[in-house]
């Protein structure tokens, strides 16, 4: 019998992590034995490859340089500390950790035994065998892949090499702010964005919102003022209108051009309001009511629009659109409302100054697509291990939970007194009769931990890629606001109307489609906050490690990081 050469560990059935690394570090040893030896890898990494090599063989020994040299490069980084917050210890009952799915009691706590099943699955390195025994609340709903987490990454950084800061606490003034936040989200959902500085509501929630003693969204002044609810904190994102103009210009798709007007919700209906629905919903039960749809399509012009466009969205669906909006020509539709902007390529492109040559599989409109699709799969390996083996975090919906038990006196729970004594629970409480937050989606969150989101870190992902490959300077022609009813567009006219730049709406498309989930209230601002970075810090070892296999003279990706910083890759 041959011989498996890869050792799988015996309980796990899995390639060990220590063989894999052990691997690569032998393959480095055996490759300084041959014609490279003088070379040593993490010098060699950011060197072109000897693509012009005449024989087969030579070929091949050049590609194996690469791979070995991209292995131990990525072996040999800064290996971060996995920190999640004290939670999951503070807390035997569990109350401040993701259990969603679990088997619950009345109160809505889960089974101590249950979850403790679950977490040493966890714990143990989620192979697929131990999650298979986690007793299960309900047979309705299934956990989201969290065998995800444990895959390698082959290119860019591998998820364990990569970390988010914890959790705020459960018992905190800034998840507390957080909270208040959601709530607010969801008393907004029906007002269109464009009319929040003129709306009661959106004037009650900045005044309530800037009274919190740890509120981390972005302000005026130290204010939050109704132009920067529920905004995003990179640059870009309070310039011009809420939504960005690249999710509702035309997309250029062949030879279709599709607007991007949208199956919105009814106006008005929220979910998981009731204490029974709610208690169900976190046992895994499938949801008792059905989504009710408007009939007439629209674009995105309010919260309620936004959260079920990221609803069921392809995960790169946004960045997707972008990149072809930016890549066509003006010419193939109408310059209003879209069918192309022309952006120019990134000044870095290789091709810029060719005089005979241009990009395709490299460099070029295929090679671009097809870079956004690939980042936004492996980022999402990547947040997976984060929510499934290091934070498990609970979601908005449990923590609602736990705002409403204490309420009612039903128990005790280490709520901040900010959320407590907020308008916006009030609110809530007198539209609903609950303080539970109510829910955009008729089933709630999905079944996997809320931090960090699979959204924010696609989000942060594919904006790199589209700001290291386009010109992110390039000022966005004919800007565009949906009327109040979304029916249709009209050009934007705000002072601000030339300032709208490719980096600054890709900027604001990332903060809008995670933002959007947070007003669907199934993650935390938080969330959205790490994550994006989380996704930016993938992109670039991905496209660090592209780099060294490219033909062309080209000596880098530059462009401007979420935090405002230059870097060239």
């Amino acid at each position: 019998m041959k011989r498996n050469p890869f050792p799988r560990d015996p309980r796990t059935g899995r390639i060990s992590r220590r063989f894999f690394v052990g691997a690569a570090a032998g393959a480095t040893s055996l490759l300084a034995a041959g014609p490279d030896s003088s070379q040593d890898a993490a010098e060699n990494i950011g060197q072109p490859a000897n693509h012009g090599s005449n024989s087969a063989s030579e070929r091949s020994r050049e590609a194996y340089r690469i791979r070995v040299q991209a292995a131990q490069a990525e072996r040999d980084l800064h290996q971060p500390t996995q920190t999640p917050n004290s939670d999951e210890a503070d807390f035997p009952t569990r109350i401040g950790n993701f259990s969603k799915g679990l088997p619950h009691n009345a109160l809505g706590e889960v089974d101590p035994n249950a979850y403790e099943v679950f977490r040493r699955a966890m714990v143990d390195g989620g192979s697929q065998a131990d999650i298979e025994k986690i007793p299960m609340g309900s047979a309705d709903r299934k956990f989201t892949n969290p065998c995800a987490g444990a895959a390698f990454q082959l290119e860019g950084a591998d998820s364990h090499r990569l970390a988010i800061p914890a959790a705020p606490s459960i018992q905190s003034a800034e998840t507390a702010g957080e909270m208040v936040e959601l709530y607010w989200a969801a008393l907004l959902r029906d007002v269109p964005f464009a009319q929040y500085d003129s709306d009661p509501i959106a004037a009650a929630a900045a005044a309530d919102l800037s009274r919190l003693s740890n509120f981390k969204g972005p302000k005026t002044n130290g204010q939050v003022t109704p132009a920067t609810l529920l905004r995003g904190s990179t640059a870009g994102d309070r310039v011009g209108p809420y939504i960005s103009q690249f999710l509702l210009k035309s997309i250029p798709f062949g030879v279709q051009v599709v607007d991007q007007k949208m199956r919105a919700y009814m106006p008005g209906v929220d979910y998981l309001t009731s204490f029974d629905d709610w208690l169900a919903t976190q046992n895994g039960v499938r949801a008792s009511h059905a989504a009710q749809f408007d009939t007439t399509r629209r674009y995105v012009r309010n919260g309620r629009d936004l959260a079920q466009w990221v609803h069921i969205d392809v995960l790169y669906q946004a960045y997707f659109n972008a990149m072809l909006i930016m890549l066509a020509s003006p010419d193939t539709g109408d310059p209003f409302t879209g069918g192309g902007m022309g952006v120019p390529l990134n000044p870095g492109n290789p091709y810029a100054k060719s005089v005979n040559q241009e990009g395709f599989g490299t460099f070029g409109a295929p090679g671009i697509a097809s870079l956004v699709a690939e980042v936004a799969s492996r980022a999402l390996k990547t947040v997976w291990y984060q929510k499934w083996f290091v934070h498990r975090r609970l979601r908005p919906e449990a923590f609602g939970g736990l705002v409403h038990n204490r309420i009612v006196k039903k128990a005790n729970y280490p709520v901040h007194a900010d959320v407590l004594n907020s308008q916006a629970v009030s609110r809530v409480q007198s539209k609903y009769g609950t303080a539970l937050l109510p829910a955009a989606f008729p089933e709630g969150s999905p079944l996997h931990p809320s931090y960090g989101a699979g959204h924010a870190t696609v989000a942060g992902a594919c904006v790199t890629i589209l700001k290291a490959l386009f010109d992110e300077s390039y000022v966005i022609p004919n800007p565009v606001v949906p009327t109040a009813d979304g029916t249709s567009l009209v050009p934007y006219t705000g002072a601000d109307a030339g300032k709208l730049t490719v980096g600054g709406e890709l900027n604001k498309i990332a903060a809008n489609i995670a933002i959007g989930r947070n007003i669907g209230g199934v993650h935390w601002r938080s969330d959205y906050a790490e994550s994006v970075k989380l996704g930016e810090a993938y992109a670039i070892s991905l496209l660090r490690d592209q780099k060294a296999t490219y033909g062309e003279v080209f000596h880098g990706f530059t462009f401007t990081k979420l935090d405002g910083t230059k870097v060239t890759v």
